[in-house]
């Protein structure tokens, strides 16, 4: 889908309600966690990520309200998984423009030693 231009305010409220999703380091973590494992309850993933339930619960509880996360249940538990592989996607562009960036700083740092 091509941005349209100038992007429409609706549109822009929702851009940055999607970023703000990653605003907490805790949902980056969860979110990668999920793409390794690709389902996982609440208490498998406070074990994976070395916290409480309770916080990973309110983190999950943010990315499913945001379309990020489906989940389903299973028995008495309740499955998490990536539920928009476009939202991956978004992660792993915003990974390589981080690379490029401290590419770019590497070289700006080397031409000064030199």
């Amino acid at each position: 889908m091509a941005l349209p231009s100038p992007i429409p305010e609706p549109m822009v409220d929702l851009i940055a309600a999607r970023f703000r999703l990653l605003g907490e380091p805790m949902r980056v973590r969860a979110i990668d966690a999920l793409r390794q494992l690709e389902e996982a309850s609440v208490g498998e993933l406070a074990e994976e990520l070395g916290t409480s339930q309770q916080n990973v619960s309110r983190h999950l509880g943010a990315l499913s309200a945001g379309g990020v996360l489906s989940r389903r249940k299973e028995g008495n538990r309740v499955l998490y998984s990536i539920a928009d592989e476009h939202f991956l996607a978004m992660c792993e562009h915003v990974c390589a423009s981080i690379e490029r960036e401290n590419e770019q700083l590497g070289e700006v740092l080397a031409g000064l030693g030199g």
